[in-house]
């Protein structure tokens, strides 16, 4: 019997819908973001106070000095307040403080020695606080088990996981692919487990941020974890990422009314074709974007040799060839024609620019 099979569910109160910013970057920007949160009947206010950031030199939070305006907040508001720890002397600061809530980052969970360094300084702890660790960087679901594992034999029995998606090479839809099959996967396991999802870290674009949360409530998540800012163009991390107190309250609005029937709850089949779709898509655009900038320079070429843009013999002689090729793989010709007709098309209006 695994160690977590007896971690019961949080309560919806506490982890329905977390906010806050990426990072608390003063008094005033902090508890500005949690009063305009609070009237939007948000219970939890999230706040990074430590942040470990891929290059050194850019903004790494103001650490320890943080923690009063988190209690502030709470004092204010009545907010549960939420931080993320990565250290032993991160968990001894934020208990001594009363933090609500901790969470483990991606960083952090992929490190089993950082993990079992936080859990022993749990250990100690009388009133241990909820602990919420996110899946590691890379798609890798014993390595999340693990996590947790370490801490529910620390003795942290209010325990919770957060699905913020996994790094991926290259041009993607999203800052990070979202892999729903490893979360579903993971709550098959242990059913008890409250499994949060972090749309902003998913998304990486505040414009993609309500889908992905839309998607979330749909697929039966317990929770959600969005970060919001005042001002987020002028956020030091993350901003792009970021909504405003506005945005927030409009979706939270949005999404209370999401029908929950629209899609099987953990239809794992079903979202990991999506996925291989979406996949596939990226590098139909990538492929696509390739070949115009190819046709770009042969547009140049053309131009300076004093050679026609369009030539139809060559134009008869691709169609020909692309239809023939699509036909060997089931494709239809009448749907090969319309495809390449398009892209001809655009790789000639290229080419014609480049006459400019």
């Amino acid at each position: 019997m695994s160690n977590l099979d007896h971690i019961g569910p949080l309560p919806s109160e506490v982890i329905g819908v977390m906010a806050g910013p990426c990072s608390a970057e003063s008094r005033e920007q902090t508890l500005e973001t949690a009063l305009r949160l609070a009237q939007t009947g948000v219970r939890t206010f999230r706040a990074g106070l430590w942040k470990p950031r891929t290059h050194p030199g850019g903004f790494e939070g103001v650490g320890a000095e943080g923690l009063p305006w988190l209690s502030e907040v709470r004092e204010r508001t009545g907010m549960r307040v939420a931080t993320e720890v990565a250290t032993p002397e991160h968990v001894a600061q934020c208990v001594q403080a009363g933090v609500d809530i901790l969470w483990i980052g991606a960083r952090t969970t992929a490190n089993p020695f950082a993990v079992q360094a936080i859990a022993d300084a749990l250990t100690a702890v009388e009133h241990k606080p909820i602990v919420l660790v996110k899946n590691p960087v890379s798609p890798d679901l014993e390595l999340w088990i693990g996590a947790l594992q370490r801490l529910a034999d620390a003795g942290v029995t209010r325990l919770g996981a957060v699905l913020r998606g996994f790094s991926a090479y290259g041009e993607q839809v999203y800052r990070n692919r979202p892999h729903w099959s490893i979360a579903f996967e993971l709550k098959r396991r242990f059913p008890g487990l409250s499994v949060v999802c972090d749309p902003s870290h998913i998304a990486g674009r505040r414009g993609l941020v309500e889908d992905v949360a839309r998607k979330a409530v749909t697929l039966r998540f317990d929770g959600l974890m969005i970060e919001v800012h005042t001002d987020p163009d002028k956020a030091l991390s993350d901003s792009a990422q970021q909504l405003t107190p506005d945005q927030i309250a409009a979706l939270l609005s949005d999404i209370a009314t999401t029908e929950k029937s629209d899609s099987p709850a953990n239809d794992t089949t079903l979202e990991d074709l999506r996925e291989q779709i979406d996949r596939l898509d990226e590098s139909l655009v990538e492929i696509l974007a390739r070949r115009m900038e190819l046709a770009e320079r042969i547009g140049t070429y053309k131009h300076e040799r004093g050679i026609s843009v369009v030539q139809p013999s060559r134009y008869q002689d691709m169609m020909r060839l692309r239809v023939d090729l699509g036909e060997q793989r089931g494709l239809s010709p009448d749907f090969m024609r319309r495809i390449f007709t398009g892209i001809h098309e655009e790789s000639v209006r290229r080419q014609l620019d480049t006459d400019k």
